[in-house]
């Protein structure tokens, strides 16, 4: 569960809006965070500290207190350093690479982002954030990390994720430094299937590529040995018979191409062909079988196998509304 944003992170996302924040519109991977485009504000704490370090400096100077003065102004510049900290901590880091695999709608999907560190310095105690999600990560001088973010999910077709925002509070909290990333990708959710199961369609009654005769389950018929045929499909006993060895060629059922047609559902509401057709495309696939789906305008396969299925459940993701 994400934790709540503070003062900052909302202050944040309402100076997201104004014209001189970056970037104005989707960039292209790579994407380097340089010092024009990491803005810092204080945290709470650190907002209550500048206030500590005003009163003993408004009471050394008051009192002449020496030692309380020194002791403001090297707090001072401690406080000033972390600032300066926070914000090469983001500046020099890189978006190299981002990717997800294709979700049903509904589920959420696991983004996968990787980042670069440049420069000698280590980036410790960063936050990716994206809506309510967010996720934790650390780089070493030079290193390449991946950063996984769940992002939920809500319709088929092409999601665009929202701008994310990269911050940090370290080294003390004292102030957050962030910077928007906005990447400029599409990804894939597939329609989420059908609740209740329907049968698949039946294939129809037997054709030519409904039997193989090959070493299968049911014995067919005998025939003459050949060179190169397995001993154990030798019929000894009838070989005996007429003096001459006989073989048993067997014969296996395969199953007939399974159509799966968007006009046979003329019954159902668009979407609802869209989930029932979802369905039949996963039960087809894993009972094993080739199978046809026919779409208005395009048909594919007949076919089998994760590639297909791919296409299928993108072709019925990319169906236009009702």
């Amino acid at each position: 569960m994400a934790r709540p944003r503070d003062l900052v992170e909302r202050w944040s996302d309402r100076l997201a809006g104004l014209p001189l924040v970056r970037p104005k519109s989707a960039e292209t991977l790579p994407i380097v965070v340089d010092r024009r485009r990491v803005y810092i504000l204080p945290t709470g704490f650190g907002l209550f500290l500048a206030g500590m370090l005003g009163a003993m400096l408004l009471g050394g100077l008051n009192y002449n207190n020496n030692p309380a003065l020194v002791l403001a102004f090297l707090l001072i510049a401690v406080a000033h350093n972390s600032l300066v900290h926070a914000h090469l901590t983001l500046s020099g880091l890189r978006l190299i690479a981002l990717h997800s695999e294709p979700v049903h709608a509904g589920r959420p999907m696991i983004l996968r982002l990787a980042f670069e560190a440049s420069g000698n310095l280590a980036r410790e105690g960063l936050e990716l954030r994206a809506g309510d999600e967010e996720a934790f990560f650390q780089l070493a001088p030079g290193e390449r990390g991946e950063v996984r973010l769940n992002l939920p999910t809500q319709r088929r077709g092409w999601l665009v994720p929202e701008r994310l925002r990269l911050s940090t509070v370290r080294p003390f909290g004292l102030a957050r430094a962030w910077s928007w990333l906005k990447p400029d990708v599409r990804l894939l959710v597939y329609p989420s299937p059908e609740a209740e199961g329907v049968p698949l369609p039946d294939p129809g009654g037997d054709g030519p590529s409904s039997r193989t005769h090959a070493h299968g389950d049911q014995p067919h018929h005998l025939r003459e040995y050949r060179i190169g045929d397995a001993l154990r499909q030798v019929a000894w006993k009838a070989s005996a018979r007429i003096d001459r060895l006989m073989v048993r060629e067997y014969e296996a059922s395969a199953q007939r191409e399974i159509e799966l047609d968007w006009y046979s559902l003329g019954t159902l509401p668009h979407e609802a062909r869209i989930r029932r057709l979802t369905r039949w495309v996963l039960e087809a696939e894993r009972l094993g079988g080739r199978w046809r789906l026919r779409l208005p305008g395009q048909s594919l396969g007949p076919g089998r196998g994760p590639e297909h299925r791919h296409a299928c459940l993108r072709a019925l993701a990319l169906m236009p509304d009702a």
